[in-house]
Parts: C-alpha cells; sequence; structure tokens
C-alpha cells in the first residue's frame, strides 16, 4: 500500500465517519486510539470492532493516563457529566485539557515510523462542545508545527491534517455517513455510556447527536439505557 493515512479512531460517530471517508479516497489506514482515563472503555471495544470490521492495516491503542492530571469531567469521577445542553457560552467541563494535542502529537510520530504524509481527524467546529482544539486554526497551526518539528517534513514528505467534518453540520455528517454505509449503532459517543456501550441520552455529546439524526431526518440507531 502506497498510500497510507493515520486517523485518530475514539470509537464515535465522528471518528468512523473519517476512516470511511479516508477509506473511499483510496488510502490504507493505521488506526489510533487511546485509553486516556476516560469513564468507561465502551468506546475502546467500539474501535476494535469498528478497525477489524473495515480491516485496517494496523490498529494501536495507546495508553495515556490524563485522569492522573484531573481537570475534566470525562476523566475525574469526583465531577459530575453535566446532564443538560450547554449553551457553549463557555467552554464546558469536559474539555480534556490538551487532548487533541497530545492525540495529534502520538499520530504524528506513528505517521513518521510508518513514512505516511496524511493524518485524519474528527473535529468539528459547527456542532461541537465549545471545545478550542476544534477549531480551523488550531489545525492549521499543529499541521504548521508538524512540518517544522520532524524528520521526514526537513527532508521533503511533510504531513497534511485532514479534517473532512470540520465545517459540517451533525445532520450533514450522518447523512454523508449513511450514505457511505456507515452502521452508527456501532458507534460510542456517549461521555458516560456504560460498560455494554449503551448510551445516557443526557449528556451534550448525546443531545449533538440525537439533534443530528433528528435534522437529517434519519432514525437514531444509538442504543439507548432503558
Amino acid at each position: 500500500m502506497s498510500k497510507l493515512a493515520v486517523v485518530l479512531l475514539s470509537g464515535g460517530l465522528d471518528s468512523v465517519t473519517c476512516l470511511a471517508l479516508a477509506q473511499k479516497q483510496g488510502y490504507g489506514i493505521l488506526a489510533l486510539s487511546f485509553s486516556y482515563g476516560q469513564r468507561h472503555n465502551s468506546e475502546l471495544i467500539s474501535a476494535q470492532k469498528i478497525a477489524k470490521k473495515y480491516k485496517v492495516i494496523e490498529h494501536q491503542i495507546i495508553d495515556l493516563d490524563l485522569g492522573r492530571l484531573g481537570g475534566s469531567a470525562l476523566t475525574d469521577a469526583s465531577i459530575d457529566i453535566p446532564t443538560t445542553a450547554s449553551e457553549l457560552k463557555e467552554i464546558p467541563i469536559t474539555y480534556v485539557p490538551a487532548r487533541n494535542t497530545l492525540f495529534l502529537s502520538y499520530a504524528l510520530a506513528f505517521s513518521e515510523v510508518h513514512h505516511a504524509r496524511d493524518i485524519f481527524i474528527g473535529v468539528n467546529a459547527v456542532d461541537y462542545s465549545g471545545y478550542p482544539d476544534c477549531r480551523p486554526e488550531y489545525i492549521e497551526s499543529f499541521q504548521a508545527m508538524a512540518n517544522l518539528a520532524t524528520k521526514q517534513s526537513v527532508e521533503g514528505e511533510g504531513f497534511t491534517i485532514h479534517t473532512p467534518l470540520i465545517n459540517l453540520s451533525k445532520a450533514e455528517i450522518v447523512t454523508q455517513g449513511t450514505e457511505l454505509g456507515i452502521d452508527y449503532s456501532e458507534t460510542v459517543s456517549c461521555y458516560q455510556a456504560d460498560e455494554n456501550g449503551l448510551a445516557c441520552g443526557k449528556c451534550d455529546s448525546c443531545y449533538l447527536r440525537q439533534e443530528g439524526f433528528k435534522q437529517a431526518k434519519l432514525k437514531d440507531p444509538t442504543k439507548y439505557i432503558s
């Protein structure tokens, strides 16, 4: 395979859409997931199943204990997950400090080891939770840094950070993914899913997902806690 891409695969709706889009463009996929101290591992189980289903070339799960640092409801059990839709007037407590910077740094190293020039990440600047590391200017800055800080780029083979979902609404994402044949029932996006991958239906992530399917006029296949 001469055309390789690293895809950040969380096991959620956006990341599997990125994976399917990258495959459609003819890339061989190297998938990277993270066990970073999140409240549940249901999304990682989903990521493993998705990687196998899409026959990725390699799938690695990296251990990063961000829970030791605290500061986020996603990694600190003492902080409650908000269960009302955020009005996005401030960065929510579910923001994990520097998470995308760490993830992309690992993806950059993984890409360089495999001589891949392309990295796909499912960040979104339209229907998102107000996270600063989902903005276009952040991605542009990281790409500029990547092309200054690596042996591969200095020797003439630069990197491109692909964000195919960044300007799409959640409805547009699920519509596009459905056309690609994605089974979204196999994905887990909930901030506090149970051990079986059932979603709470109350957190910001669930709210945005529900609204996406509703606006797209598609049946929501998400498995919720009854």
